[in-house]
Parts: structure tokens; C-alpha cells; sequence
């Protein structure tokens, strides 16, 4: 069986593609929090039709591939309080930084944008934070 690294290889590689494809397509970054923020605060609606297509196939696509790779372990807690509130944090981050981890970290630091290496680095060290305060000092994940 495959090694956890090649699952995240894979998944590298294919959110790398799709950021390409976005960008070559359609002149625009690949960042999943401005695609989504544009349908919910509706400045987006010009290109709803391109955003709803982006986001089916976010969610269709693990649907399609779930039967060439079963079952596997994130590690993930049960706790939905936990969760939730891991969610609402991500959501707020993303607006905090003016983008997420697929527009600064994929696309932003691709093409050498100084804001894309800083809010990466910003968002990788709050990540190692939150795991230090969550898991080790509190153990509610």
C-alpha cells in the first residue's frame, strides 16, 4: 500500500495543476476562499457559473476517487465543537490574510509574490501554534 507522503504528493500535484489550469483558463488566481467569498458577498456573480463548476468539482471529484483509495486515516478528531470552531478560525484567517492557503501558498508563492511568502509563512506558523497549544498543552486534538 501506499505511504502517507505519496497521498500528499498526489494532492500536491493535482491542487497545482488546478491552480494552472484556473489561471491559464481564465486569467484569474485559484483561491478557494476568494471563489467562494465572491458567491456569498455576490461581487462574484459575473463569473458565478465558472466559481459553481470550480466548487462541484471539488466536491465530486473525491466522490469519483474514493473507490481507488479506500479508507484513509486523517488523524482527525470526533469532537464537532472542535471542528467547528477549527472551521469559523480558518474562515476568519482567510479573510484576515485576504486569501487562503490555495491563493497565497499555491498561486501567490508560485509567482514570486512577496504578500503570497508572507502570508504563507504566517499562516504555517499559526498552524504549528495552534498544534502546540491544541494537541500538547490542552489535548483536545
Amino acid at each position: 500500500m501506499y505511504s502517507d507522503w505519496i497521498w500528499g504528493l498526489i494532492g500536491g500535484l493535482l491542487i497545482g495543476t488546478g491552480g494552472a489550469v484556473y489561471l491559464l483558463g481564465n486569467g484569474r488566481i485559484m483561491g478557494a476562499s476568494g471563489i467562494i467569498g465572491g458567491l456569498v458577498d455576490r461581487s462574484g456573480l459575473d463569473t458565478k457559473w465558472e466559481r459553481l463548476t470550480f466548487l462541484a468539482g471539488v466536491i465530486i471529484l473525491p466522490i469519483l476517487l474514493m473507490p481507488y483509495y479506500g479508507s484513509v486515516d486523517t488523524h482527525i478528531t470526533d469532537n464537532m465543537w472542535i471542528l467547528t470552531a477549527a472551521g469559523l478560525l480558518v474562515g476568519v484567517g482567510t479573510r484576515l490574510a485576504n486569501g487562503c492557503t490555495s491563493g497565497h501558498g499555491v498561486c501567490g508563492m508560485s509567482r514570486l509574490s512577496l504578500r503570497g511568502f508572507v502570508a504563507t509563512c504566517c499562516y504555517i506558523l499559526a498552524g504549528g501554534v495552534g498544534v502546540v497549544i491544541f494537541r500538547h498543552l490542552l489535548g483536545v486534538i
